[in-house]
């Protein structure tokens, strides 16, 4: 039985070698023999290759032999153990071994698989919805986005920069030799007991390509509109929306407001089995059982407009729109709300009353939106204040002139510490500007009535804006000043 030696077996994560039964025996100038008993995969050969950067020669060797060195041996040498946690669900390919990071956020060197899969893992731990991998001239630097703000956790060497970014791409099944396109794919990440799918994107800079991981752990996904943040009243009249047979409800707010999770959660409260609920996304992010979910195809022209005439054949209750771009998929989704369906979708304004005058501005007919749409709402997320570290602070001349109206006699923050990671911050809640369309509404709809108007109007029927719900959330030390004035205006 050959010899194991402990700097050879260093080329390979221990796992990789238990899962695989493969032996690192010997380097050979460029070349890596590795004792096999049965004859490897292509793909194995060549992500071992990418690990190593040698040629990977198997060796034969009998299965009493792998058996003994993948034993006792081998545990004596490495310490290691198979079955670790954080390893990714691709069969035939390495696997992912924890790997702590070192201190000041610096990736120890080492295998590029143990680094990615020590930053996935502590991304996890954290609760980051994003990793960035930014390559620059000088520098490759890793950022999480946590709570909805982008922290720098990691350099990289530049001499890793390609050898991340096509380890990445191995992961997401994409094309490693494309380097001039942007691509798009997906990772399933299994952490402890459970699987977080990692949503993969690539985009040429430069300097290389920059990758994002947008992490959906559907452990944390809250689909209970009770928990969501709404306030009370708010709460009932979005209810009473989407309890209405037919009809369009839109909400409104910027990329990662939480749009899509508010759908969800209305979904899931009106999920039975005695409707049928129909979903077109770009991308699906969670899948919801009982509920019948599509991915947009642009490349085959599976559009939202081309998906939305598709469900009108499928005897639909209630439809979900990822998203209204264009006044082919509005026009299709407020006739399919005039026939008898529940639509509910997402739409880009700043407030709720924008979203009227956002439907117009596309092409559709005003008559057509008031007669159409039941609820327009608008929601930002603001960071939570820290609970472990919140403290009482007096606000400076600053904050007093920009909440002057408000009269601010005391402001709360978090200090930091290690339960927030230093930030002051954990978790987020919801803002949310909830405008019912009326019979007054609807009037001032079809006379082409400004964004303006029909705020005033709204405002005057009891609608609080999102900067009203947001001062109040800061006045009981639930959120920060500056939070307030990162998301909304005055």
């Amino acid at each position: 039985m050959p010899a194991l030696s402990e700097d050879i077996l260093a080329l390979l994560p221990p796992e990789t070698i238990q899962q695989h039964r493969i032996v690192p025996l010997a380097v050979r100038g460029a070349v890596l023999q590795v004792g096999v008993d049965a004859p490897p995969r292509p793909t194995l050969l060549r992500d071992l290759a990418f690990l190593t950067g040698k040629t990977i020669e198997p060796v034969d060797m009998d299965p009493a032999e792998i058996d003994a060195l993948l034993g006792d041996e081998l545990l004596s040498v490495t310490g290691a153990s198979a079955g670790m946690p954080g390893t990714a669900v691709q069969p035939a390919r390495p696997a992912l071994s924890k790997r702590p990071m070192a201190p000041g956020g610096v990736v120890p060197q080492g295998p590029v698989v143990q680094q990615i899969d020590g930053l996935i893992e502590r991304a996890v731990e954290q609760q980051a919805s994003d990793i960035h991998f930014e390559p620059y001239e000088a520098a490759f630097r890793v950022r999480y986005r946590l709570d909805g703000v982008l922290h720098a956790v990691a350099e990289l060497s530049l001499l890793q920069r390609d050898a991340v970014t096509s380890r990445l791409k191995i992961m997401a099944d994409l094309d490693i030799a494309e380097k001039r396109r942007p691509q798009d794919g997906r990772i399933r990440y299994r952490h402890g007991d459970r699987t977080i799918d990692l949503r993969v994107s690539t985009l040429p800079t430069d300097f290389g390509e920059k990758v994002v991981l947008r992490l959906l752990d559907k452990s944390h996904l809250r689909l209970d509109l009770d928990r969501l943040g709404f306030d009370a009243p708010d709460l009932k009249v979005f209810r009473r929306a989407i309890h209405q047979p037919y009809g369009i409800i839109l909400v409104s707010g910027p990329t990662g407001s939480g749009k899509t999770t508010t759908l969800y959660a209305a979904l899931n409260e009106l999920n039975t089995d005695a409707v049928n609920i129909t979903t077109i996304e770009d991308p699906i992010e969670y899948n919801l059982p009982g509920i019948n979910q599509t991915h947009v195809r642009a490349d085959i022209g599976l559009t939202f407009a081309h998906a939305l005439r598709s469900f009108l054949r499928q005897d639909p209750n209630i439809i979900m729109v990822g998203e209204i771009r264009d006044r082919e998929t509005a026009e299709i989704a407020i006739r399919a709300s005039l026939t008898g369906h529940l639509v509910l979708s997402t739409i880009h304004t700043n407030d709720a009353p924008s979203t009227v005058t956002r439907l117009i501005e596309m092409g559709v007919e005003p008559f057509l939106v008031a007669s159409s749409l039941r609820l327009a709402v608008a929601q930002r997320l603001v960071r939570r204040i820290c609970p472990d570290c919140k403290e009482a602070d007096e606000p400076d001349a600053v904050l007093r002139e920009a909440f002057q109206r408000d009269g601010i006699a005391v402001v709360y923050r978090g200090r930091g510490c290690p339960a927030c990671h230093g930030t002051g911050y954990r978790g987020r809640t919801a803002l949310f500007e909830v405008m019912p369309i009326r019979e007054a509404t609807e009037e001032r709809i079809t006379q082409r009535a400004t964004g303006y108007e029909l705020r005033r109007l709204a405002q005057h029927e009891g609608m609080r804006t999102l900067r009203e719900v947001a001062v109040e959330r800061m006045g009981t030390g639930i959120t920060t000043p500056e939070e307030i004035l990162r998301e909304t205006s005055i």
